[in-house]
Protein backbone atom coordinates (compact mmCIF):
# COMPACT_ATOMS: atom_id res chain seq x y z
CA UNK A 1 0.00 0.00 0.00
CA UNK A 2 1.39 2.96 -0.88
CA UNK A 3 1.07 6.05 1.27
CA UNK A 4 -1.23 7.88 -1.24
CA UNK A 5 -3.34 5.34 -0.75
CA UNK A 6 -3.70 5.11 3.09
CA UNK A 7 -6.71 6.66 4.35
CA UNK A 8 -5.58 8.41 7.45
CA UNK A 9 -8.07 9.17 10.39
CA UNK A 10 -5.48 11.76 11.82
CA UNK A 11 -1.88 12.97 10.68
CA UNK A 12 -0.73 12.95 14.44
CA UNK A 13 1.35 10.33 15.24
CA UNK A 14 0.44 9.31 18.77
CA UNK A 15 -2.08 7.08 20.87
CA UNK A 16 -4.35 5.11 18.36
CA UNK A 17 -3.03 5.59 14.98
CA UNK A 18 -6.05 3.93 13.41
CA UNK A 19 -9.09 6.02 14.84
CA UNK A 20 -10.04 9.74 14.81
CA UNK A 21 -9.46 11.26 17.71
CA UNK A 22 -11.18 13.97 19.52
CA UNK A 23 -10.67 16.83 17.97
CA UNK A 24 -9.86 20.29 20.75
CA UNK A 25 -11.54 23.17 19.00
CA UNK A 26 -11.31 26.60 21.89
CA UNK A 27 -12.39 26.61 25.76
CA UNK A 28 -12.94 29.85 28.11
CA UNK A 29 -12.46 29.05 31.81
CA UNK A 30 -12.65 25.45 32.99
CA UNK A 31 -15.24 24.39 29.77
CA UNK A 32 -14.17 23.77 26.23
CA UNK A 33 -15.48 22.24 22.85
CA UNK A 34 -14.56 18.70 21.60
CA UNK A 35 -15.25 17.39 18.06
CA UNK A 36 -15.70 13.83 17.56
CA UNK A 37 -16.56 11.94 14.21
CA UNK A 38 -19.96 11.47 15.83
CA UNK A 39 -20.67 14.78 17.34
CA UNK A 40 -19.49 17.80 18.61
CA UNK A 41 -19.81 18.78 22.47
CA UNK A 42 -20.01 22.19 23.90
CA UNK A 43 -19.13 23.36 26.98
CA UNK A 44 -17.29 20.11 28.74
CA UNK A 45 -16.48 20.38 31.98
CA UNK A 46 -12.35 20.54 32.20
CA UNK A 47 -11.76 17.58 34.68
CA UNK A 48 -8.44 16.89 33.71
CA UNK A 49 -6.62 19.88 32.24
CA UNK A 50 -4.77 17.77 29.52
CA UNK A 51 -2.85 15.79 32.19
CA UNK A 52 -2.55 17.93 35.48
CA UNK A 53 -1.42 20.53 33.34
CA UNK A 54 -3.62 23.52 33.96
CA UNK A 55 -4.21 26.32 36.08
CA UNK A 56 -5.18 29.08 35.01
CA UNK A 57 -7.64 27.39 32.42
CA UNK A 58 -8.67 28.07 28.86
CA UNK A 59 -8.48 31.30 27.12
CA UNK A 60 -6.74 33.54 30.11
CA UNK A 61 -7.18 37.06 29.24
CA UNK A 62 -3.53 37.84 30.80
CA UNK A 63 -1.51 35.39 29.08
CA UNK A 64 -1.62 37.42 25.63
CA UNK A 65 0.05 39.92 27.56
CA UNK A 66 2.68 37.34 29.03
CA UNK A 67 3.71 36.26 25.77
CA UNK A 68 3.61 39.89 24.16
CA UNK A 69 6.27 41.01 26.96
CA UNK A 70 8.03 37.82 26.89
CA UNK A 71 8.82 38.08 22.98
CA UNK A 72 10.01 41.49 23.16
CA UNK A 73 12.77 40.49 25.16
CA UNK A 74 13.48 37.03 24.40
CA UNK A 75 15.17 34.98 21.75
CA UNK A 76 16.69 31.87 22.16
CA UNK A 77 20.38 31.95 23.75
CA UNK A 78 22.47 29.04 24.93
CA UNK A 79 22.70 28.64 28.96
CA UNK A 80 25.82 27.39 28.53
CA UNK A 81 26.96 30.96 27.70
CA UNK A 82 24.58 33.19 29.08
CA UNK A 83 21.62 32.97 31.36
CA UNK A 84 18.81 35.05 30.67
CA UNK A 85 17.13 37.26 33.27
CA UNK A 86 13.86 35.25 33.00
CA UNK A 87 15.80 32.24 33.89
CA UNK A 88 16.98 33.52 36.82
CA UNK A 89 14.11 35.11 37.72
CA UNK A 90 11.94 31.79 37.74
CA UNK A 91 14.67 29.71 39.23
CA UNK A 92 14.57 32.45 41.93
CA UNK A 93 11.00 33.09 42.48
CA UNK A 94 10.81 28.53 43.21
CA UNK A 95 13.26 29.02 45.43
CA UNK A 96 11.76 31.84 47.45
CA UNK A 97 8.53 29.81 47.09
CA UNK A 98 9.90 26.77 48.76
CA UNK A 99 10.79 26.34 52.63
CA UNK A 100 14.14 28.22 53.38
CA UNK A 101 16.95 25.96 52.40
CA UNK A 102 15.16 23.70 50.54
CA UNK A 103 16.77 24.23 47.39
CA UNK A 104 19.71 26.18 45.86
CA UNK A 105 19.45 26.14 42.34
CA UNK A 106 17.11 25.31 38.88
CA UNK A 107 17.44 23.99 35.63
CA UNK A 108 14.17 24.45 32.89
CA UNK A 109 13.60 22.09 30.12
CA UNK A 110 10.73 21.22 27.80
CA UNK A 111 8.75 18.54 29.32
CA UNK A 112 9.09 16.06 32.59
CA UNK A 113 10.49 13.25 30.98
CA UNK A 114 13.71 15.40 30.05
CA UNK A 115 13.56 16.95 33.69
CA UNK A 116 14.21 13.34 35.20
CA UNK A 117 16.25 12.13 32.05
CA UNK A 118 19.22 15.25 33.17
CA UNK A 119 18.51 14.89 37.30
CA UNK A 120 19.52 11.09 36.57
CA UNK A 121 22.54 13.02 34.79
CA UNK A 122 22.90 15.78 37.65
CA UNK A 123 22.65 12.76 39.96
CA UNK A 124 25.62 10.86 38.35
CA UNK A 125 27.81 13.62 38.25
CA UNK A 126 27.10 14.69 41.75
CA UNK A 127 28.66 11.55 43.09
CA UNK A 128 31.83 11.86 40.60
CA UNK A 129 32.10 15.35 41.36
CA UNK A 130 32.72 13.72 45.80
CA UNK A 131 34.98 10.86 44.41
CA UNK A 132 32.46 7.95 44.84
CA UNK A 133 32.00 7.21 41.21
CA UNK A 134 31.00 3.47 42.10
CA UNK A 135 27.87 5.04 43.60
CA UNK A 136 25.66 4.75 40.21
CA UNK A 137 22.53 2.29 41.09
CA UNK A 138 19.12 3.76 40.98
CA UNK A 139 16.32 2.87 43.07
CA UNK A 140 12.72 3.23 42.21
CA UNK A 141 9.21 1.39 42.86
CA UNK A 142 7.56 -1.17 40.81
CA UNK A 143 4.31 0.73 38.85
CA UNK A 144 6.00 3.76 38.53
CA UNK A 145 6.62 6.18 35.54
CA UNK A 146 8.93 8.72 35.14
CA UNK A 147 8.74 10.12 31.65
CA UNK A 148 8.98 8.71 27.98
CA UNK A 149 12.60 8.74 27.39
CA UNK A 150 15.25 5.90 27.60
CA UNK A 151 16.64 6.96 30.96
CA UNK A 152 13.03 7.55 32.34
CA UNK A 153 11.69 4.54 31.14
CA UNK A 154 14.20 2.57 33.08
CA UNK A 155 13.81 4.66 35.55
CA UNK A 156 9.93 3.54 36.04
CA UNK A 157 7.91 0.27 35.81
CA UNK A 158 5.00 0.09 33.71
CA UNK A 159 2.76 -1.04 30.45
CA UNK A 160 4.64 1.75 28.49
CA UNK A 161 8.58 1.12 29.90
CA UNK A 162 7.80 -2.56 29.63
CA UNK A 163 7.23 -1.95 25.83
CA UNK A 164 10.60 -1.16 25.65
CA UNK A 165 12.30 -3.35 27.94
CA UNK A 166 14.72 -4.26 25.81
CA UNK A 167 16.37 -0.85 25.76
CA UNK A 168 16.11 -0.31 29.97
CA UNK A 169 19.05 -0.98 32.01
CA UNK A 170 18.37 -2.86 34.88
CA UNK A 171 21.39 -4.03 36.77
CA UNK A 172 21.62 -0.60 37.72
CA UNK A 173 17.85 0.64 37.64
CA UNK A 174 16.56 -1.76 40.72
CA UNK A 175 12.98 -1.71 42.06
CA UNK A 176 11.06 -1.55 45.30
CA UNK A 177 7.74 -2.38 45.86
CA UNK A 178 5.28 -0.14 45.48
CA UNK A 179 3.45 2.13 48.45
CA UNK A 180 0.00 1.12 47.34
CA UNK A 181 -2.42 0.17 50.86
CA UNK A 182 -5.41 0.10 48.81
CA UNK A 183 -4.13 -3.56 47.17
CA UNK A 184 -1.37 -4.43 49.27
CA UNK A 185 -2.04 -3.82 53.07
CA UNK A 186 -2.69 -6.69 54.59
CA UNK A 187 -6.06 -6.68 56.77
CA UNK A 188 -4.48 -7.63 59.71
CA UNK A 189 -1.66 -4.62 59.04
CA UNK A 190 -1.55 -1.12 60.29
CA UNK A 191 -0.66 1.68 58.01
CA UNK A 192 3.09 1.54 60.32
CA UNK A 193 3.46 -1.82 59.93
CA UNK A 194 2.54 -1.22 56.24
CA UNK A 195 5.21 1.67 55.93
CA UNK A 196 7.66 -0.11 58.13
CA UNK A 197 7.36 -3.40 55.41
CA UNK A 198 8.13 -1.26 52.48
CA UNK A 199 11.08 0.22 54.45
CA UNK A 200 12.26 -2.71 55.20
CA UNK A 201 12.37 -3.87 52.05
CA UNK A 202 14.07 -1.24 50.53
CA UNK A 203 16.78 -1.05 53.02
CA UNK A 204 17.60 -4.95 51.89
CA UNK A 205 17.39 -4.06 48.34
CA UNK A 206 19.94 -1.57 49.65
CA UNK A 207 21.93 -3.89 52.05
CA UNK A 208 21.77 -6.32 49.12
CA UNK A 209 23.26 -4.51 46.38
CA UNK A 210 26.09 -2.60 48.45
CA UNK A 211 25.32 0.93 49.85
CA UNK A 212 28.44 2.10 47.84
CA UNK A 213 27.20 1.50 45.17
CA UNK A 214 23.52 3.38 45.29
CA UNK A 215 23.01 6.88 44.09
CA UNK A 216 19.94 7.73 44.34
CA UNK A 217 16.23 6.71 45.62
CA UNK A 218 13.24 8.22 43.54
CA UNK A 219 9.92 8.33 43.90
CA UNK A 220 6.60 10.15 42.81
CA UNK A 221 5.61 11.80 46.04
CA UNK A 222 1.85 11.56 44.76
CA UNK A 223 1.85 9.31 41.79
CA UNK A 224 -0.05 10.31 38.68
CA UNK A 225 -0.38 7.98 36.01
CA UNK A 226 1.40 4.97 37.88
CA UNK A 227 -0.39 4.34 40.73
CA UNK A 228 -3.59 6.58 40.14
CA UNK A 229 -2.90 9.52 42.88
CA UNK A 230 -2.45 6.95 45.45
CA UNK A 231 -1.27 9.21 48.14
CA UNK A 232 1.91 7.60 50.67
CA UNK A 233 1.04 6.24 53.61
CA UNK A 234 1.88 7.93 57.33
CA UNK A 235 5.86 8.04 57.35
CA UNK A 236 6.30 6.76 54.51
CA UNK A 237 8.47 9.63 53.00
CA UNK A 238 9.96 10.31 56.10
CA UNK A 239 11.28 6.49 56.09
CA UNK A 240 12.84 7.23 52.83
CA UNK A 241 14.41 10.22 53.73
CA UNK A 242 15.96 8.77 56.91
CA UNK A 243 17.20 5.56 54.84
CA UNK A 244 18.74 7.64 52.30
CA UNK A 245 20.63 9.44 55.10
CA UNK A 246 21.67 6.64 56.86
CA UNK A 247 23.50 5.10 53.52
CA UNK A 248 24.64 8.00 51.79
CA UNK A 249 21.96 7.80 49.34
CA UNK A 250 20.32 11.11 47.64
CA UNK A 251 16.31 11.54 47.90
CA UNK A 252 14.79 12.61 44.84
CA UNK A 253 10.89 13.33 44.34
CA UNK A 254 8.92 13.63 40.83
CA UNK A 255 6.65 16.01 41.63
CA UNK A 256 6.03 16.87 37.71
CA UNK A 257 2.12 15.67 37.97
CA UNK A 258 1.34 16.42 41.45
CA UNK A 259 3.30 19.59 42.33
CA UNK A 260 4.00 23.32 41.37
CA UNK A 261 1.28 24.12 43.41
CA UNK A 262 -1.63 21.68 42.51
CA UNK A 263 -1.62 19.61 46.36
CA UNK A 264 0.33 22.42 48.63
CA UNK A 265 -1.69 23.07 51.69
CA UNK A 266 -0.42 25.96 52.50
CA UNK A 267 -0.45 27.98 49.53
CA UNK A 268 3.02 27.08 48.15
CA UNK A 269 4.13 25.12 45.47
CA UNK A 270 5.69 21.57 46.49
CA UNK A 271 3.41 18.66 47.37
CA UNK A 272 5.66 16.95 49.48
CA UNK A 273 5.40 19.93 52.21
CA UNK A 274 2.17 17.64 53.45
CA UNK A 275 4.47 14.86 54.33
CA UNK A 276 7.97 16.46 55.53
CA UNK A 277 9.42 19.64 57.38
CA UNK A 278 11.67 21.81 55.62
CA UNK A 279 15.08 19.91 56.91
CA UNK A 280 13.71 16.44 55.40
CA UNK A 281 13.39 18.49 51.86
CA UNK A 282 14.22 16.60 48.97
CA UNK A 283 18.10 16.18 47.37
CA UNK A 284 16.84 17.14 43.76
CA UNK A 285 13.43 17.49 42.52
CA UNK A 286 11.62 17.42 39.13
CA UNK A 287 8.74 19.44 38.31
CA UNK A 288 6.24 20.57 35.38
CA UNK A 289 2.97 20.39 34.38
CA UNK A 290 0.93 23.06 35.78
CA UNK A 291 4.74 25.53 35.89
CA UNK A 292 3.37 26.78 32.27
CA UNK A 293 -0.59 25.92 32.80
CA UNK A 294 -0.40 24.60 29.55
CA UNK A 295 0.76 27.56 27.89
CA UNK A 296 4.26 26.96 27.03
CA UNK A 297 6.14 23.62 27.28
CA UNK A 298 8.45 23.73 30.65
CA UNK A 299 9.04 21.71 33.27
CA UNK A 300 11.98 21.61 35.28
CA UNK A 301 15.06 20.25 38.41
CA UNK A 302 15.37 21.97 41.31
CA UNK A 303 18.89 21.06 42.87
CA UNK A 304 19.10 21.03 46.90
CA UNK A 305 22.04 22.56 48.35
CA UNK A 306 23.58 19.26 49.02
CA UNK A 307 24.20 18.51 45.52
CA UNK A 308 25.23 22.07 44.55
CA UNK A 309 28.25 22.05 47.16
CA UNK A 310 29.28 19.31 45.42
CA UNK A 311 29.66 21.18 42.11
CA UNK A 312 31.03 24.34 43.91
CA UNK A 313 33.58 22.19 45.58
CA UNK A 314 34.61 20.05 42.35
CA UNK A 315 34.85 20.92 39.07
CA UNK A 316 32.54 23.55 39.01
CA UNK A 317 31.01 22.63 35.66
CA UNK A 318 27.82 20.92 34.57
CA UNK A 319 28.60 18.94 31.70
CA UNK A 320 26.52 18.78 28.75
CA UNK A 321 23.17 20.96 27.92
CA UNK A 322 20.35 20.54 25.90
CA UNK A 323 19.22 23.36 22.90
CA UNK A 324 15.91 25.00 24.83
CA UNK A 325 17.20 24.39 28.62
CA UNK A 326 15.70 27.53 30.45
CA UNK A 327 14.83 29.21 27.28
CA UNK A 328 14.07 32.52 28.06
CA UNK A 329 10.25 32.95 26.65
CA UNK A 330 8.95 30.17 28.39
CA UNK A 331 10.81 30.74 31.68
CA UNK A 332 8.77 34.84 31.03
CA UNK A 333 5.68 33.45 30.31
CA UNK A 334 5.70 30.56 33.58
CA UNK A 335 7.23 33.25 35.69
CA UNK A 336 4.29 35.73 35.10
CA UNK A 337 1.94 32.87 35.45
CA UNK A 338 3.05 31.95 38.75
CA UNK A 339 2.91 35.67 39.97
CA UNK A 340 -0.61 35.51 38.95
CA UNK A 341 -1.31 32.63 40.93
CA UNK A 342 0.37 33.53 43.96
CA UNK A 343 -1.38 37.00 43.60
CA UNK A 344 -4.69 35.34 44.02
CA UNK A 345 -3.85 32.68 46.12
CA UNK A 346 -5.35 30.33 43.36
CA UNK A 347 -3.02 26.85 44.72
CA UNK A 348 -5.21 27.84 47.95
CA UNK A 349 -8.00 28.09 45.93
CA UNK A 350 -7.26 24.44 44.18
CA UNK A 351 -6.34 22.57 47.48
CA UNK A 352 -9.47 23.40 49.06
CA UNK A 353 -12.16 22.88 46.25
CA UNK A 354 -10.17 19.42 45.16
CA UNK A 355 -10.55 18.67 48.89
CA UNK A 356 -14.44 19.46 48.66
CA UNK A 357 -13.96 17.71 44.94
CA UNK A 358 -12.70 14.56 46.47
CA UNK A 359 -14.98 14.31 49.59
CA UNK A 360 -17.99 14.95 47.34
CA UNK A 361 -16.77 11.89 45.03
CA UNK A 362 -16.43 9.92 47.58
CA UNK A 363 -20.08 10.69 48.83
CA UNK A 364 -21.76 10.06 45.36
CA UNK A 365 -19.85 7.24 44.24
CA UNK A 366 -20.20 5.40 47.19
CA UNK A 367 -22.88 3.11 46.52
CA UNK A 368 -22.39 2.30 43.35
CA UNK A 369 -20.51 -1.58 42.80
CA UNK A 370 -17.68 -0.98 40.37
CA UNK A 371 -16.36 1.83 42.24
CA UNK A 372 -13.78 0.04 44.59
CA UNK A 373 -11.78 3.21 45.71
CA UNK A 374 -11.43 7.38 45.62
CA UNK A 375 -8.22 8.73 46.52
CA UNK A 376 -6.27 11.74 45.96
CA UNK A 377 -5.01 15.14 47.57
CA UNK A 378 -5.40 18.38 46.99
CA UNK A 379 -6.31 18.88 43.35
CA UNK A 380 -5.45 15.47 42.18
CA UNK A 381 -7.91 12.12 42.56
CA UNK A 382 -8.41 9.24 41.23
CA UNK A 383 -11.12 6.81 41.27
CA UNK A 384 -11.15 2.91 40.43
CA UNK A 385 -12.96 0.70 39.30
CA UNK A 386 -13.30 -2.82 40.19
CA UNK A 387 -14.86 -6.03 39.17
CA UNK A 388 -15.48 -6.88 43.26
CA UNK A 389 -15.27 -4.37 45.68
CA UNK A 390 -15.05 -7.05 48.53
CA UNK A 391 -12.11 -9.17 47.24
CA UNK A 392 -10.86 -5.50 45.22
CA UNK A 393 -10.69 -7.79 41.84
CA UNK A 394 -9.83 -6.46 38.88
CA UNK A 395 -11.49 -5.85 35.38
CA UNK A 396 -10.49 -8.03 32.15
CA UNK A 397 -8.06 -5.07 30.99
CA UNK A 398 -10.02 -6.31 27.40
CA UNK A 399 -12.84 -5.20 28.84
CA UNK A 400 -11.52 -1.59 28.68
CA UNK A 401 -13.32 -0.68 31.73
CA UNK A 402 -11.05 2.57 32.41
CA UNK A 403 -11.79 3.93 28.63
CA UNK A 404 -15.19 3.44 28.54
CA UNK A 405 -15.66 5.73 31.50
CA UNK A 406 -13.51 8.03 29.88
CA UNK A 407 -16.09 8.15 26.70
CA UNK A 408 -19.01 7.95 29.02
CA UNK A 409 -17.87 11.20 31.11
CA UNK A 410 -17.36 12.81 27.62
CA UNK A 411 -20.81 12.00 26.34
CA UNK A 412 -22.14 13.81 29.59
CA UNK A 413 -19.82 16.51 28.65
CA UNK A 414 -17.22 15.76 31.29
CA UNK A 415 -13.74 15.49 30.57
CA UNK A 416 -11.05 13.22 32.43
CA UNK A 417 -8.29 10.91 32.14
CA UNK A 418 -8.39 6.77 32.12
CA UNK A 419 -5.20 4.96 33.34
CA UNK A 420 -5.05 1.30 32.53
CA UNK A 421 -2.10 1.08 34.63
CA UNK A 422 -0.12 -2.46 35.49
CA UNK A 423 2.71 -4.41 37.48
CA UNK A 424 4.94 -6.18 37.10
CA UNK A 425 2.95 -9.11 37.60
CA UNK A 426 0.84 -8.78 35.29
CA UNK A 427 -1.95 -7.14 37.20
CA UNK A 428 -4.08 -4.82 35.58
CA UNK A 429 -6.21 -1.93 36.51
CA UNK A 430 -8.46 0.52 35.48
CA UNK A 431 -8.78 4.50 37.20
CA UNK A 432 -10.21 7.91 35.96
CA UNK A 433 -7.88 10.50 37.21
CA UNK A 434 -9.22 14.31 37.90
CA UNK A 435 -6.93 17.19 37.79
CA UNK A 436 -9.16 20.44 37.43
CA UNK A 437 -7.70 23.98 36.42
CA UNK A 438 -7.11 25.97 40.09
CA UNK A 439 -9.42 28.38 38.92
CA UNK A 440 -12.56 25.42 40.01
CA UNK A 441 -15.54 27.10 41.70
CA UNK A 442 -18.20 24.98 44.21
CA UNK A 443 -20.43 25.23 41.53
CA UNK A 444 -17.43 23.29 39.06
CA UNK A 445 -17.15 20.94 41.82
CA UNK A 446 -20.65 20.03 41.96
CA UNK A 447 -20.83 20.14 37.97
CA UNK A 448 -17.99 17.56 38.09
CA UNK A 449 -19.67 15.21 40.69
CA UNK A 450 -23.13 15.01 38.87
CA UNK A 451 -21.40 14.41 35.58
CA UNK A 452 -19.44 11.49 37.25
CA UNK A 453 -22.69 9.81 39.09
CA UNK A 454 -23.95 10.01 35.10
CA UNK A 455 -21.07 8.75 33.93
CA UNK A 456 -20.88 5.23 36.12
CA UNK A 457 -24.34 5.04 36.34
CA UNK A 458 -24.22 4.67 33.01
CA UNK A 459 -21.12 2.17 32.55
CA UNK A 460 -22.56 -0.05 35.11
CA UNK A 461 -25.56 -0.68 32.86
CA UNK A 462 -23.78 -1.26 30.13
CA UNK A 463 -21.60 -3.92 32.10
CA UNK A 464 -24.43 -5.34 33.87
CA UNK A 465 -25.86 -6.31 30.56
CA UNK A 466 -22.88 -7.63 28.88
CA UNK A 467 -22.94 -9.57 31.79
CA UNK A 468 -19.69 -8.61 33.10
CA UNK A 469 -21.05 -9.25 36.67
Amino acid sequence: MTVENLSLPSHVFNAHVCEAKPLVKNGDGVHFTIETPEATYDDVIDGITGAAVGALGWADPDVPEFFQNAIKKHVYSFPACQVNESAEALAKFYIENSPEGAFSSALFTCSGSESNENAMKIVRQYQKERGKPRKIKVISRDCSYHGYTLGALSLGQNFVSEQFAELKIPEIFLKMPRCFPYKDQKPDETEEQYTQRLLDALEKIILDNDPETVSCVCVETLPGSSLGTAPPTKGYLKGLRDLCNKYDILFMLDEVMCGTGRCNPNGGLNCWENYLEPEDAPDIQTIGKTLGSGYVTIAGVLIGPKIMSAYMQGSGYVVGGQTYHSFGLNCSVSLQIQKKIKRLELTRNIFEMGTLLGKKLKEALAGFEIVGDVRGLGGFWSVEFVKNKQTKENFDPKLKVGYRYQDAALKNKLSVMCLTCNSKQGEFWDIASYAPSFIITEADVNEIVEKSVASVTALTKELKAEGVF
